[in-house]
């Protein structure tokens, strides 16, 4: 008979999946949380893959991770260490314990420990929980393979399909330990594997194994209870930052009107982008993958001049090649949206891990005067609405557009309210209207946007190119025009502060310290200034969208207070940028670069520090 089950009442949990590259963690991690959201909770989650696109099985290098944070009020981060690990193999516990809190739970695969998966992990002994000085955790070994195997002895699979599901097995005994219905995972089963019922049975038997084992040794690991978080209502849906970014475009071309074209090269971590507007031919988009990423914004700016929403996607190394292309749009004046999910750099550097480090070449990353509009989205959700508002500046002001996500945003997910098409903000491209009246670069006096004629358009046609123009459009060496010309464009760029809206504090406005941040690490710096708020410590936030041009209240809210520190996943490029446009005030920093998050903890206690000094 099983004995009676602990029963833990939490406000917020963490749960982290690790395994070999094999194993499907990352799959587990996202139906985990995708039912987590379904059932009501807010969660924040934190993939997290191998560099190399297949490491040695069974190694430190070789292990994939997935960590979600759940709770019953608003969750901004994956947390930073978890309340529950699941390990499938050695080398699992030896890479993420650490990432486990003190007295936590670690379930793993007992069948897993053998002394060549020991050997590939680098153990000194048999006995990783002794070595990883695990002792004082509460410890769950469990028969995965052995369970999974029993459960799938009726079922004409070779051995190789049946450990396959051994993370179905995992995800079964977690959804038991978190009182999570697995409705919902079978449903996802049934559909993603219509076609092969052989499957489809083997995955939901071994899921109802794995939940059915937490019941029945419900005395090893503690049950816990977190309540559904109490949220605006209207209609959710879980989403990670690639896929928002990709349907804020479709949103954006829908309120324009214009057809939507990417023209783009697979690159990590940013392929998502290209593959969930591919997927979209019934919305009218057309997508291109390229042979490179010179081509991919080539062929892009080649739609734009068509009357196309032009959008290319990629990562730092493809920045750095689109740099030439970028600045032909800077000179032609060509609308254009470049999406720049950040990665660990330089050259491939950590292609799988987060970094902020492509501000600079963002901002200054081409050759002459060639100023763009720079914009940073700062969860995964609102990678929609700063990828909708990156296309409106585009198409209105007639600017390229920068927008800067990054590994964390783009892999990680959240829920997010799916908003009304009649409650998005108009979009309402220049186009150009009398064709007696037009010239290529004459401007709205206000804006200094010039309009926008394409091909098909009888009586626009114009010459454009990389060449300086004068304003009829006609080539022009003239040394008067090109000053003009160059200021024109920076002006341009200048004035879509009317579109910036202001920063705003979140916390004291009488603190003396200012935390400053932008884009992806919204969520780590906001945690810890609400936690350090409600510890009775004086301290507010700052967070930056708008880059290029900056808000036009910043000095305002600078001046407010006696310190500000600007934290960021580089070595300190915003806080260059904002000593060049505001010198008159003094920076602190606070900087990281381990193609890992912040952790709010370690943010917490610099504050403080820096409010004691």
């Amino acid at each position: 008979m099983a004995k009676e089950a602990k029963v833990v009442e939490r406000e917020e949990v963490v749960v982290r999946f690790s395994g070999d590259s094999g194993d499907g963690m990352q799959l587990t991690g996202t139906l985990f949380s995708d039912t987590l959201a379904l059932e009501g909770n807010d969660i924040s989650t934190f993939p997290d893959y191998p560099s190399e696109i297949r490491a040695p099985q069974g190694t430190i290098g070789g292990v994939s991770g997935f960590q979600v944070n759940f709770g019953n009020g608003k969750v901004n981060t994956p947390g930073d260490q978890a309340d529950v690990l699941v390990a499938m193999n050695p080398a699992a516990i030896k890479a993420h314990c650490k990432f486990v809190k003190p007295g936590g739970t670690i379930i793993y695969d007992r069948d897993s420990l053998t002394e060549k998966n020991l050997k590939k992990a680098g153990y000194q002994t048999n006995d990783p929980i002794t070595e990883c000085k695990l002792k004082d955790y509460n410890i769950v070994p469990v028969p995965v393979t052995e369970l999974t195997k029993s459960a799938l002895a009726d079922l004409d699979l070779d051995n190789k399909s049946i450990l396959r599901s051994k993370n179905m097995f995992a995800l079964g005994l977690i959804c038991w330990v978190f009182n999570r219905p697995v409705q919902h995972i079978e449903e996802f089963i049934q559909r993603k594997f219509a076609k092969k019922p052989l499957i489809v049975e083997a995955n939901k038997k071994v899921l109802k194994a794995g939940f059915n084992y937490g019941m029945n040794v419900q005395a090893m690991t503690p049950q816990y209870m977190v309540d559904k978080a109490k949220i605006e209502k209207g209609k959710y849906r879980n989403i990670n930052g690639n896929v928002a970014t990709a349907w804020g475009l479709l949103a954006a071309a829908e309120k324009s009107g214009r057809p939507l074209f990417l023209g783009s090269y697979p690159i990590t971590p940013a392929t998502e982008v290209l593959q969930a507007l591919s997927e979209r031919k019934d919305l009218g988009v057309k997508s291109f993958q390229a042979e490179d990423e010179i081509a991919g914004i080539c062929t892009s700016l080649g739609a734009s001049f068509a009357g196309h929403l032009a959008v290319t996607s990629t990562s730092g190394p493809g920045l750095a090649l689109k740099g030439e292309a970028i600045g032909l749009a800077v000179m032609a004046e060509l609308p254009i949206v470049i999406v720049n999910v950040q990665r660990g750099g330089p050259s491939t550097g950590l292609p799988t891990k987060t970094e902020q480090s492509d501000l600079m070449q963002a901002l200054y990353g081409r050759n002459g005067e060639s100023p763009v509009v720079v914009l940073a989205a700062s969860t995964p959700s609102d990678c929609f609405e700063y990828a909708y508002k990156a296309a409106k500046i585009a198409l209105e002001r007639m600017v390229p557009v920068i927008l800067l996500t990054d590994g964390f945003l783009a892999n990680g997910s959240e829920p997010w309210k799916i908003p009304a098409m009649a409650d998005m903000d108009v979009i309402t491209p220049r186009i150009a209207k009398d064709p007696e009246t037009f010239k290529a670069y004459a401007r709205d006096p206000e804006l200094l946007a010039r309009e926008w004629a394409f091909p098909g358009m009888e009586g626009f046609q114009h010459r454009i190119g990389g060449l300086e123009k004068d304003i009829n459009g006609s080539v022009s060496h003239d040394f008067d025009n090109h000053q003009k010309m160059t200021d024109i464009r920076e002006g341009k760029v200048a004035k879509v502060v009317d579109m910036v809206p202001d920063v705003e504090i979140y916390g004291d406005e009488d603190a003396d310290l200012l935390v400053v941040g932008w884009g992806g690490t919204y969520g780590h710096l906001v945690t810890s200034v609400r936690q350090l708020r409600e510890e009775g410590k004086k301290v507010a936030l700052a967070h930056f969208n708008y880059i290029n041009p900056l808000p036009k209240n910043t000095e305002e809210v600078f001046a407010k207070f006696k310190d500000i520190v600007v934290c960021e996943l580089n070595m300190g490029q915003f806080t260059a940028y904002l000593r060049d446009k505001l010198p008159q005030f003094s920076y602190k920093q606070y900087n990281k670069v381990k193609g890992i998050p912040f952790d709010v903890e370690e943010l917490k206690n610099h504050f403080v520090q820096l409010m004691e000094d």
